[in-house]
C-alpha cells in the first residue's frame, strides 16, 4: 500500500514539475502579445458599436453599465476565437442595426439616415411659408 501511494505521489510530483518547467520556459511575451492583440481588436470593435443608453456615443467612449457589459461581451467573443465580422453580426442580430454607430443605408434605416434632413427641410419650408405670409399681409 505504501509503495503504491509513494509511486502515485512521485508520478504527480514529476508531472507538476514538468508543467512548471514548461510554464517557466515559455516566453512571457506570448500571452501578453496575444492579450494586447485581443484588446486592440476589442477597442476597434467597441468604436463601431453604439451605446444603446447614451445613443450619441460608442461603447468605447461610454461608461454606462450596458456599454461596459457590451464591451465585455465583445472581448469574450474575441477570446473564444470569433472574427470581427462574427461579433458585429452577433450584436446586430441581438440589438438590430441601431447598435451600429454607422448603420448601413437600407429601407429599415432610412429614418436614421434621412430623418434629420427631412425634419430640417420641413422646418425650413414652415419658416419660409410663415415669413412669406407675413410679407403678404397688408398693413
Amino acid at each position: 500500500m505504501l509503495a503504491g501511494w509513494l509511486a502515485w505521489v512521485l508520478t504527480w510530483s514529476a508531472w507538476g514539475l514538468l508543467q512548471a518547467s514548461w510554464t517557466l520556459a515559455a516566453p512571457a511575451s506570448a500571452p501578453a502579445a496575444w492579450q494586447a492583440a485581443v484588446d486592440d481588436r476589442a477597442k476597434h470593435l467597441a468604436e463601431q458599436l453604439r451605446c444603446l443608453v447614451c445613443q450619441n456615443q460608442t461603447i468605447a467612449d461610454s461608461h454606462a453599465d450596458l456599454a461596459i457589459d457590451l464591451k465585455q461581451q465583445v472581448r469574450e467573443k474575441l477570446i473564444q476565437g470569433w472574427s470581427d465580422e462574427q461579433v458585429i453580426d452577433y450584436m446586430v442580430q441581438r440589438y438590430g442595426d441601431f447598435v451600429l454607430y454607422r448603420p448601413p443605408v437600407k429601407a429599415q434605416t432610412w429614418g436614421l439616415w434621412f430623418g434629420p434632413f427631412a425634419l430640417l427641410l420641413i422646418g425650413l419650408v414652415v419658416l419660409w411659408r410663415r415669413l412669406r405670409a407675413h410679407e403678404d399681409k397688408p398693413q
